[in-house]
């Protein structure tokens, strides 16, 4: 079952000559439920943008956007994109949990107060039901002597930790990842990297967005290399690091040292 699906997506911005940026240019792709799908490419090559079209945060000026059969934005006859209702998206953000590079955890808040409050406020789950599923979430990330702490009191990688927990704490059928480890120090990227693998293990439907070239060929079904906002290639992680046809993509794994 595809969990989603974007089609023909475009999306420019006005930069300051009054010239539009063209930042993605048609794309289209699928993601099946169980499915880890990391998306790499130089900066600037759209790939957060595409990220934040699939997430709500930025509206696609063309193109559809579905999730598990529910269209968030459909196509009109000139290739617009036109969104639901609002009470449509609502239910369709509740499908999708997003973890950014900057944690974006509430720093008033206790870090069993941050996986609390949006389950009781979205969910409607009770404080007894919301506490067991943090605690539970908190042990799985190795956490769970840090349920009292505030979010200043950890490190970068225990901090990016809690976001995951966070987002699994909503019950997402798909999780995002915008550059995950890109705010760590290298010491710190290996533990937030293990707590993604296993979640692969687990057969989490996940989309990552990752300058990380090694992690993202030991953990994708599939990878996705943009490049000037089209999909230059995509294919099993052994095609595309291992067997590239493609020179782009080949000049760009150069740099990263991956071939």
């Amino acid at each position: 079952m595809k969990i989603l699906e974007m089609n023909h997506v475009q999306k420019s911005f006005d930069n300051a000559k009054d010239a539009k940026l063209h930042v993605l240019k048609d794309i289209s792709l699928s993601v099946s439920e169980g499915e880890v799908v990391s998306v790499i490419g130089p900066s600037g090559s759209g790939k957060s943008t595409l990220l934040r079209c699939a997430t709500l945060l930025t509206e696609m000026d063309g193109g559809e956007l579905i999730y598990s059969g529910e269209y968030a934005a459909k196509m009109d006859a000139q290739g617009k994109a036109v969104y639901s209702d609002k009470a449509e998206l609502k239910k369709i953000r509740s499908i999708f949990g997003l973890v950014f590079q900057s944690f974006n955890l509430f720093p008033h808040y206790s870090v069993l107060k941050n996986l609390m409050d949006p389950q009781m406020s979205v969910l409607g789950r009770s404080k007894e039901q919301a506490r067991e599923k943090a605690m539970e979430l908190l042990r799985k990330m190795n956490l769970e002597e840090k349920a009292d702490a505030y979010p200043c009191q950890l490190s970068g990688g225990q901090q990016q930790r809690v976001a995951i927990a966070r987002a699994l704490a909503m019950d997402p059928q798909i999780l995002f990842f915008d550059e995950p480890t890109s705010a760590l120090d290298p010491e710190l990227t290996g533990e937030v990297l293990k707590v993604i693998k296993n979640l692969a293990e687990e057969h989490m439907t996940m989309v990552i967005v990752t300058h990380e070239m090694s992690f993202a060929r030991a953990v994708s079904d599939r990878v996705i290399f943009m490049d000037g906002g089209v999909i230059v290639e995509e294919g099993a992680p052994e095609e595309v690091f291992g067997a590239t046809k493609m020179e782009r993509t080949k000049q760009f794994l150069k740099n990263y040292g991956q071939s």
